[in-house]
Order: C-alpha cells, then sequence, then structure tokens
C-alpha cells in the first residue's frame, strides 16, 4: 500500500510540475525554463540528503548521471512540444509512452505482478489515453511535430524510470544528485553551443522555480516508490500524471473536458483502486 501511495502522490506533483512547466515555456524559451527549473530541483535535493541520507557510491551516481541524460533529454523535447501543441494532448502521449517502456522492461527483467494489478495496468493505460482524446478536434488534423516531440519525450522519461530504478537501493536520494548534475551539464551545454539565452522571459521565474522543486519532488517520490515496488507497476501509477495536469488546464486556463477525458480520469482512479488492492 505504501509503494501505491508514493507512486499515486508522484503523479499529482509531475502533473503539477509539468502544468506549471508548460505556462513557463509561453513566457521563457524551453532551454531557459529547463536550465533554470533544473537548477532549482538541484538545490532541493540537496536540501533533502541530510533528511533523507543513503549511501553514496559510484554505481550510485553513474546511473544516476544515466538517467538524468535520459530525463534532460525527455524534458526538452517535452517542454517544446508543450510550446508548439495542446498541454491536454501533449501531455497524455508522453505519459503514455513513459509508461509502456518500464512496463516492458519489467516483464522482460522477470517482475511478474499479480492478475489484478495486470488489470489494473492495462486500465491505468486505457486512462491515459482515453484522457488524451479530444473529441471537439474532429478529424481536423494535428501538427506532427509536437506529438513526435510527445512520443519521443517520453522515450526518455520512459529511460529515466528505467535507469534511476537500477541504482542502488541503500543509495538514498544519491542519485538524483547526480541526475540533476548531468541534466544541468548538458542543458548549459546545449544553450552555449546554440548561443541561446538562458534568461528567463518577464514574469517567468517565479513558476519557472515551482516547476522544478515540483519536479525534483516528484522525482523523490518516484524514487522512493521505486525501491520499494515493482517497476512495471510504479511506473504506471506515475505515468497517470496527465489527469493532474488536465484538471489545471480545464479549471486555471479554462480548457474544456469532454466526456471521455472525464471517463479517462475516474478510469484512472479505478485503475489505483485495482493496483491497490493486489
Amino acid at each position: 500500500m505504501t509503494v501505491v501511495v508514493l507512486a499515486t502522490l508522484c503523479a499529482f506533483v509531475y502533473g503539477a510540475a509539468d502544468f506549471c512547466g508548460g505556462l513557463a515555456t509561453r513566457r521563457s524559451r524551453v532551454l531557459a525554463v529547463v536550465a533554470l527549473s533544473q537548477i532549482a530541483g538541484l538545490v532541493f535535493v540537496a536540501v533533502l540528503l541530510p533528511v533523507l541520507p543513503g549511501v553514496p557510491s559510484a554505481a550510485a551516481l553513474w546511473w544516476g548521471m544515466a538517467a538524468g541524460l535520459a530525463g534532460a533529454a525527455g524534458l526538452v523535447l517535452f517542454y517544446s512540444a508543450l510550446a508548439a501543441g495542446e498541454m491536454s494532448v501533449v501531455a497524455p502521449v508522453t505519459a503514455t509512452t513513459s509508461a509502456a517502456l518500464p512496463v516492458m522492461f519489467g516483464l522482460l527483467a522477470g517482475e511478474r505482478p499479480e492478475i489484478m494489478a495486470l488489470a489494473g495496468v492495462a486500465l491505468a493505460l486505457g486512462s491515459v489515453l482515453l484522457v488524451s482524446r479530444d473529441p471537439a478536434a474532429g478529424s481536423a488534423k494535428r501538427p506532427i511535430k509536437p506529438l513526435l516531440a510527445a512520443l519521443l519525450s517520453g522515450a526518455g522519461f520512459g529511460g529515466f524510470f528505467i535507469l534511476l530504478k537500477q541504482a542502488p537501493e541503500e543509495a538514498g536520494m544519491w542519485p538524483l544528485l547526480g541526475a540533476r548534475v548531468a541534466s544541468i551539464t548538458i542543458v548549459v551545454l546545449l544553450a552555449v553551443s546554440s548561443r541561446r539565452s538562458l534568461r528567463p522571459g518577464v514574469g517567468a521565474l517565479r513558476i519557472i522555480l515551482v516547476a522544478g522543486v515540483l519536479d525534483m519532488a516528484a522525482n523523490v517520490l518516484y524514487l522512493l516508490a521505486a525501491q520499494r515496488g515493482l517497476l512495471s507497476l510504479v511506473a504506471v501509477l506515475v505515468s497517470l500524471y496527465p489527469a493532474t495536469t488536465l484538471l489545471l488546464a480545464r479549471y486555471v486556463l479554462g480548457e474544456r473536458l469532454h466526456p471521455l477525458q472525464i471517463a479517462g480520469v475516474l478510469s484512472a482512479l479505478a485503475a489505483v483502486g485495482l493496483i491497490a488492492a493486489a
């Protein structure tokens, strides 16, 4: 039950972080949002290290750095997709991809969830697809670039989940420190090489910092859940974060929810119940 609570709470926090990040990309360049939010996350996890102690090791830092590179690539692509596409479509596409990869990896690695938990996994993936549907769009063709970026960002996030799970369980939060150092380094180098400014847009700094702290808080919750449970279950629960993003987009931005999307949110709650009962 502890694993389910941690993973579900992680999904809520990830959804809020992505919502804030999406808003920030409408006021600032993507690389500025990513770099500054990652720095905020680094400060946050550095403060948490004494509170949630672990055993630092080369393996913990290396796995964390590998995860950080995958996560940074996913984040840049995700924010780029959010800046160019609809938040209520991009987030679920990314989530579905980021969940499918860890599930396949976990099952191939020998994880065998109970039947009820597997039913919850299937329901969760289906709910993400329902949340992503927008019947009002009809047959209008959506831009291909944001959808492609969303798929690739999902692969990056899926890689982040898989690689972070490989770190030693006794490492505590040290893998997240390695992940942030690697991601900040690659993003700053990318900005310098492309001569892009990392200065935030007017009025964007506060929401960027909030996004960074929320993202790291979600990472902490994910790592705590992954250290205690099966990757194939934890990653699926975490992938339900678009429900939070969708609800925030509805009530803050006024984006309209349709019956299929509401059904997706309810289905997600049922999926959590099935996995928790297993």
